[in-house]
């Protein structure tokens, strides 16, 4: 039991440090204000030292595509438009319950705006038991816990690339009277499959597609997934390709992809101040700094995040200059590389990342940006379909509970002997004291 009293007495120190990080906070946004402005007159020539020291650069610096100083209000989206999102949630294999397995959970949205048509609010869940799939990640050295992460990774992008095919098929019966209506009720098709996407080369997006509302696909978090550079390529084989066939879906359909950030801890963006900071005439970390990028003396902002600075430099609806991001996984990414800006979305600063081909198409990127805003404001502060999803897809503590009861049931029911939870897990539900 948490004892409030004890805590109570810490709060006055809590408090004070607080205070003291928000005045220091200010200091370093002045100090990058003034970087942002030099750097502004000197974009031109940062880009080039980059490109040409890039490999001797010690941390992440993402490149503006546009001016430093560009600022460009959002428009208000359309009436009629469409939103498709995905989230995930599991249930954690635990060796203390009846049977060593796990859950995943896909929330699935499909919300309609302006042309009377009826939403999509549902989940997707799998339940992954046999050996072959608990413990096909062991091979690398990767525990089941994690993979079941990456797993749910790849089912909430394919999910989403199919959401986006049924709703296609949809219109297309619609416009054109085709017999038979499809449904996006497709809750008996499988979640992705465990082996790599076909390694086929994409086909260009088709141009004959019939006119339909504007529509986006959202995600919660980064679209670049660092973590696979942490992995054996024979594991990221398993994960990465499903996510870009998927998203390849959506690019054939025209359909812009956003994976919206809130609360952005990233400086990939600030990071390019620190060429402007550094007092040697190349930014050569590894002969002049050692590698010690931390302690550098062009590290004169840390520890300053993109989003905090921005909130400062940006008016509500706004967005700032596009970045692309120097991430080295997105050396796999193809035409999906990953580009990013932050929009003032009123409540905060987020950081909306787009594949490049969105970027690339000057009416899907204005598409994606208009409707993530409005998203937002739906949302109260946090795009609605995000929430959605998410609530569709959250396992709460009754669920759990019922989904093992339900297993317990049938293992029962298979003449199994001895079913049941360990000891150990027994007594934590229920104190003796």
């Amino acid at each position: 039991m948490l004892d409030l009293m004890k805590i109570a007495q810490q709060m006055r120190g809590i408090s004070e440090h607080l205070t003291q990080e928000a005045e220091a906070a200010r200091r370093r946004v002045i100090i990058a204000n003034q970087l942002m402005e030099r750097a502004t007159e000197h974009q031109s020539t940062l880009l080039e030292q980059w490109e040409q020291w890039c490999d001797r650069i010690g941390f992440a610096v993402a490149q503006p595509i546009e001016p430093l100083d560009t600022r460009i209000a959002l428009q208000a989206a359309p009436e009629a438009h469409t939103v498709l999102a995905t989230d995930g949630s599991q249930i954690a294999p635990s060796h203390h319950e009846i049977a060593y397995c796990y859950l995943l959970n896909i929330g699935r949205i499909v919300l309609h705006y302006g042309q009377s048509r009826y939403p999509l609010l549902d989940s997707l869940p799998e339940v992954v038991y046999r050996p072959e799939d608990l413990y096909l990640s062991r091979q690398w050295g990767i525990s089941t816990e994690e993979w079941m992460g990456h797993r749910r990774t790849v089912a909430e992008a394919v999910v989403l690339g199919e959401l986006a095919k049924a709703l296609r098929r949809e219109e297309v019966g619609e416009i054109w009277g085709a017999e038979g209506q499809y449904s996006l009720d497709f809750s008996s098709a499988p979640l992705p499959p465990r082996s790599p996407a076909p390694s086929h080369p994409p086909s260009h997006p088709s141009t004959d597609l019939p006119s339909h509302p504007p529509t986006l696909a959202l995600v919660d978090g980064s679209l670049i997934y660092w973590f696979l550079d942490q992995l054996p390529a024979e594991a990221r084989d398993n994960i990465l390709p499903p996510i870009l066939e998927g998203w390849e879906q959506l690019r054939q359909l025209r359909i812009p992809l956003v994976g919206y950030l809130s609360a952005s801890r990233s400086g990939e963006a600030l990071n390019f101040l620190r060429l402007e900071a550094c007092p040697y005439e190349q930014p050569d970390c590894t002969t002049h700094c050692g590698g010690q990028t931390d302690t550098a003396p062009c590290q004169v902002f840390s520890p300053l995040k993109d989003a905090t600075y921005w909130a400062t430099a940006l008016e509500p609806g706004q967005r700032g200059p596009l970045w692309q991001s120097s991430a080295p996984i997105l050396d796999h990414y193809g035409e999906h590389r990953i580009f990013f800006c932050y929009v003032h979305v009123g409540a905060e600063v987020a950081r909306v990342e787009m594949p490049a081909w969105v970027v690339e198409d000057a009416e899907l990127l204005e598409t994606a940006l208009q409707l993530t805003l409005t998203q937002v404001q739906k949302g109260y502060g946090y795009p609605v379909a995000l929430a959605e999803a998410h609530n569709q897809a959250v396992v709460r503590g009754g669920d759990r509970t019922r989904f093992f009861a339900l297993l317990e049931r049938e293992m029962i029911r298979a003449g199994l002997k001895n079913v049941g939870t360990s000891y150990k897990e027994a007594r934590k539900r229920g104190s003796i004291a």
